[in-house]
C-alpha cells in the first residue's frame, strides 16, 4: 500500500495524500473508497490525472451518468465541462446544491478535477448533510422525517432559465434545454438514510428542492427558508482551495457544495464526472 495519509479538512471531509490515484494497488483504492464511504467527502491532493485516468477513476467507484445539461468534453463526453471563461460574469455551481437531486435515483457522487485554475478565488465550499441534520432542533428533525421534498432541475436548467443566463451573460452556455422543460419533477424523503454509512441525512437543498410533497410552493417556502437558515448558521463548511493536482471526490447523498465566483477576469476550468446512484430510502 502506498504510504497514505489522510487527515480531517476544516469544516468536513477528508484530505488524503501520499497516493497516486491513478496507480494505486486494490488495498490503496480500498483505503481511499472507506474514507470516502465513511465521510462522504475526500480530497486528493498532487494527482496528474488524464482524462482517460479520470474516467478510469469514475469507473472504480461506480458507474458513470453523462450529464444533460452542462457542455461535453470534446473528447470525453464522460466528462462534463465545468467552465467559466475570462470574460464571462456567471459561474457554474455558484449557488448551495446537490447535483442530480432533480433524478428519480439521484447521483451517487462527483469526481472533479481542476484542469486551469485563477491565480486566487475559485474556491469550492462544501458542508455535510448529516451536520446538517443534526444542525436541527429535534422537534423539527422529527417533524420531517415523516415528509417528502419535491425536486426538480426545469427553474434551473430550462429554456426560461437559459434566457435569463444569457441575458446576464450573453457567454453563458446551456445544453438540452427542452429536455428540462420537458423533465417531471421527482420526491425523496426529506431526512433519508444514507445507502452506504447508514446515517441520517438531510436531503433537501437550496437549488433544486421546490416544495413539501402535499404542500405548495408558497406553504413550503418558510419552512425550507428556515432550514437552509439553521443550516448554513451552525454546520461547519469546508472551504476548499484548489491547487494544480487537485481532486475532489463527494458523495451528492451526505454533502452540499456551492463553488464560490470570486475571480472576475479570470479563466477557471474543471473536469467533472457524475456517478449512478439508487433510490433513497426514508430514515
Amino acid at each position: 500500500m502506498n504510504s497514505l495519509t489522510a487527515t480531517p479538512h476544516h469544516g468536513a471531509g477528508i484530505e488524503i495524500r501520499g497516493v497516486d490515484i491513478s496507480t494505486a494497488d486494490d488495498a490503496t483504492f480500498g483505503a481511499v473508497r472507506d474514507l470516502f464511504h465513511r465521510h462522504g467527502l475526500v480530497f486528493l491532493r498532487d494527482q496528474r490525472l488524464s482524462e482517460t485516468d479520470h474516467i478510469a477513476l469514475a469507473r472504480r467507484l461506480g458507474t458513470i451518468n453523462v450529464n444533460r445539461f452542462f457542455v461535453k468534453n470534446s473528447g470525453h463526453p464522460e466528462i462534463a465541462m465545468v467552465t467559466k471563461e475570462a470574460d464571462q460574469r456567471l459561474n457554474i455551481g455558484g449557488f448551495w446544491h446537490t447535483d442530480h437531486s432533480y433524478d428519480r435515483e439521484p447521483a451517487l457522487g462527483s469526481i472533479l478535477v481542476a484542469r486551469e485554475l485563477p491565480t486566487s478565488g475559485g474556491d469550492t465550499q462544501f458542508l455535510s448533510t448529516y451536520d446538517a441534520f443534526e444542525a436541527l432542533p429535534p422537534a423539527l428533525q422529527n417533524r420531517l422525517r415523516g415528509m417528502r421534498a419535491v425536486h426538480s432541475a426545469k427553474h434551473a436548467f430550462g429554456t426560461t432559465a437559459s434566457r435569463i443566463r444569457r441575458w446576464i451573460d450573453p457567454q453563458a452556455r446551456s445544453e438540452n434545454t427542452e429536455q428540462a422543460d420537458a423533465l417531471d419533477t421527482v420526491s425523496h424523503p426529506a431526512v433519508i438514510r444514507h445507502p452506504l454509512s447508514g446515517r441520517e441525512a438531510l436531503f433537501v437543498n437550496p437549488s433544486f428542492t421546490v416544495r413539501f410533497e402535499g404542500w405548495s410552493m408558497l406553504r413550503s417556502a418558510p419552512l425550507l427558508a428556515e432550514i437552509y437558515a439553521r443550516v448554513l448558521l451552525r454546520a461547519p463548511v469546508a472551504n476548499f482551495r484548489w491547487e494544480p493536482g487537485s481532486v475532489a471526490i463527494w458523495d451528492n447523498r451526505a454533502t452540499w457544495h456551492n463553488a464560490k465566483n470570486d475571480y472576475r477576469g479570470q479563466r477557471r476550468e474543471m473536469h467533472r464526472i457524475t456517478l449512478d446512484g439508487c433510490a433513497l430510502a426514508a430514515a
